[in-house]
Formats: structure tokens, sequence, C-alpha cells
């Protein structure tokens, strides 16, 4: 039976590298794989592309691709990747470059786009989160991305693409992409494609289904985890899956860190939602074969929706944020203080402020007041934290004045000032006909 084994380079943008390179190495992988989006990831790559229309990729893909390519090379390793965020053809260009610098060629590059569609959205479309119209966001929207599917994923690899860099694609279908070629299935074969969704529903987080999210000390105990390593998922031609990781990497395979793997982010496992196929998760089985080594079957499906979901990034204002610690004696009662100083004198100013918190990090920054100050502890330090959503960074600059004000006006022996102002992007969805949505595949060549 033919098998094709994919390894899980990345888990998200800011993911560990040494993994990757392990993988790389010793692996023997037909695919790499780096999932590095998320929905605020793309929405602020969007923003980075409007300032320099040469970003707006992932900012550690020159180092991950430098670090890979050339054990990938030797090994025939293909790479897929989401990298390419709000510019593909820009991070194609930057892989070609690093390419060639290593003296790796011929490397043959797919850039997929398609997946902007700020310009096709319809204006009478409602977001799912609040009902509004698009229509009535005005200026503040910034992006909107559509999940693109498998299939332009396995078109560029049909193609002879060595690496293939994408923008918005969900997640397990960088996964199955490779499946689909390898294997030749058809893009409605729901029962297979359902299965190839469970794997890459598996891998997509990388170290989260080899112990690292799972461990818990004294609970969940994992060893190793300072030298993690990221999984591989051996898939059959069959649908077979055998999810693993490299010999003598650290973390581990279990039937328990698969399950909560796959129970990671899913709404109805009877009807998981990609733009592949509706996958069935709820009759999967999880059995260990060996030492990390687990058997996973029994994912099927139905056909897939006939819309796409669409994240689209919105201007939400500005954060301002002011950090003061106290220590010793009557710590907490001096950082309590301050938070009433702070809070009249917010107050007294008139701006305004919305989601205004005001926590004492250590004691109550989680629950509130309420709960958490109801245990009487008595910490030998606490910090206090005041952060505040306004208009305008002028406005938000305030926050962060204040609390350095404390140095001098407020309780004793505060110190440790920290402030600053962000811009914030919200995150909303909505979805679009699957039609309106046209990927392309360019290619490039090293």
């Amino acid at each position: 039976m033919r098998q094709v084994r994919l390894g899980a380079g990345a888990g998200f943008s800011g993911d560990r590298i040494e993994p990757a390179v392990e993988l790389a190495e010793q692996g023997k992988l037909d695919y790499l794989v780096f999932e590095c989006l998320a929905e605020r990831t793309i929405a602020l790559a969007q923003q980075a592309r409007r300032l320099n229309p040469e970003s707006g990729f992932d900012p550690l893909l020159t180092t991950r691709l430098a670090a890979v390519l050339p054990a990938c090379r030797a090994a025939g390793t293909r790479i897929v990747t989401n990298m390419g965020a709000a510019n593909p053809l820009a991070a194609a260009a930057e892989a070609r470059r690093v390419a060639q610098e290593l003296g790796l060629g011929p490397l043959v590059i797919a850039a997929i786009t398609g997946d902007d569609v700020l310009a096709a959205l319809d204006g009478d479309s409602m977001i799912e989160e609040t009902g509004q119209r698009i229509s009535d966001l005005g200026d503040r929207l910034v992006s909107a991305n559509a999940y693109l599917g498998a299939e332009p994923i396995a078109e560029a690899l049909s193609g002879g693409a060595d690496l293939v860099i994408t923008g918005r694609a969900a997640d397990p279908s960088l996964y199955v992409g490779p499946i689909l070629h390898a294997f030749g299935w058809a893009a409605d074969d729901w029962h297979r494609l359902g299965q190839a969704t469970l794997a890459g529903h598996l891998l997509e987080c990388a170290g989260q289904v080899t112990g690292g999210y799972f461990a818990d000390p004294g609970f969940k105990d994992v060893a190793g985890l300072a030298r993690l390593g990221f999984p591989i998922g051996e898939f059959g031609e069959d649908g077979s899956l055998v999810v693993t990781k490299v010999a003598g990497s650290g973390g581990v395979v279990s039937p328990a860190t698969c399950k909560e793997q796959i129970l990671y982010e899913v709404h109805d496992p009877a009807r998981y939602l990609t733009p592949d196929v509706t996958a069935d998760f709820s009759r999967v089985r999880v059995e260990p074969i060996g030492p990390d080594r687990v058997a996973v079957s029994g994912a099927t499906g139905r056909s897939r929706p006939d819309d796409l979901k669409v994240s689209l990034g919105l201007m939400e204002g500005f954060v301002g944020e002011g950090q003061i610690a106290y220590a010793g004696s009557g710590a907490v009662a001096r950082a309590a203080l301050a938070r009433e100083i702070v809070r009249e004198r917010l107050s007294r100013t008139g701006i305004a402020l919305q989601d205004l918190r005001c926590d004492l990090i250590g004691l109550d920054a989680l629950h509130g007041e309420a709960l958490s100050g109801a245990s009487g502890r008595e910490p030998y330090e606490v910090r206090l934290r005041v952060a505040a959503r306004t208009a305008d960074a002028a406005t938000a600059a305030l926050i962060g004045a204040e609390i350095e004000a404390l140095y001098t006006n407020g309780p004793a022996g505060g110190g440790g000032v920290s402030r600053q102002v962000r811009e914030v992007l919200g995150i909303r969805s909505v979805t679009i006909p699957r039609a309106s949505v046209s990927p392309v595949i360019t290619w490039l060549e090293a």
C-alpha cells in the first residue's frame, strides 16, 4: 500500500524552528508543512502590506526556509506553507532569493493567490458575530480573506512545485492538498476527504499533539518539553493514519494527546465544516500501536459547503496600557490604592474609554476582584495593570501617563513602570459564494 509521510513544521507564526529542522533532516518526509496563519495574523499582514507593498508575508519565512531547504532538497521533501499570508507573490520571490543564495536550484515555486476577496464582498452580507451589514463598517474594514481549500495546493504539486506558498487556506487543507495529489483522489471523494481532513486537523497545530499544549504537571506529565518534537502523519492510500514523531525527540504521542487535538476548535464533531468537505469525526477511533505511535481511524465526510468562510479584519481603535509593581509588606494594599487613584483620575478627565480593566496581576487579573479577592492572600509582590480601549492613539497614551505619574504621586514604593499604545484589529466572519472565489497559481523558478 502506498503511503505518504507528512511532517508539521509549525503550528503558528511564532513557532520554534528547531523541530522543523529535525523533521527535515530525520523525518524521511514526503511533505513538510508550515501552518503559520491565525485570523489576526493575516489581518496584521494585510495592514503591513498597505504600508509596504513588498511585505505582508510571514516574518520568519526567510529564516525557516534557509534552515530547512538544504535538508528538504537533499531528501526530496516538498514544502507546503501558508507563510504567504497577505502577499504570497512577494513571499515566493523571497523564497527564490533564499534558494539562489543557498545554491539549491533548480527549485520550482508555486504561489497561490485569490483568497483576498475584499473587492468581491457583497455589502449586504451579514457579519455572523454581530448581525451588522458589511456596508455598515465603512473604512473600518481592513481585510477580507476567504479560506481556500486543498485543490489549488494539489494542482500546484501536480504541476511540479517543490515549494507551495499560499495565503489564507484552511489549516487542514494544507495537508489534504498533498494527500489529494499523492493518491489522485477526486475532489468529491467525501469519505476519504473526511479522513484526510482528520489527519490535517491532528497535525496542523504541530507541538500540541506531541504533548506541548497537553502538558499539565502532576496531572498530565510530559517529558522533554524543552526539545519537543513535532508530529509526523503516516497516511495510507486506504485512508489509514498513524501519528508519530522522530525517535528520541521530546514530548509524547499518545491516545490522550490525539483525543485532545481532535476536539480542539471543533464545535460539532459530526459536522466539521472545511472548504474541502463536511467532515464527520463522531466515530473516530484512537488506538496505541507502539511507543509514540497512535492509529487514528473512523472519520468520514459529506459534501462540502456551498459557501466559503471569510475572515474580516476591522479597525477597533487603540489600547492604552500602563503597569507598575509594588513589593514588600502591604504590597497588595498599596497596589489597590494605586488602582483607585488611577480610576478616579481617568474619571475626572472625562475621556471616552471602553473596556477599562484595572487588574492586580497575580491576584485578580483572571477572575476579577469579587472572586479572587476572597482568598485573603497576601503575596510579597503584585503588579497593577490598567488598560482600556479608546478611539485614538493620543487618548490611549493618557492611561500610561497616569500610571507613570504614580512614581511620585501615588503610594510608596512603586517601580518598574511600563506603558504602551497599540492599534487594535478585531476579527469578524462572513461567508461568500464559492463561485466568487478564484484561486490563481503563479509559477517561479530558482
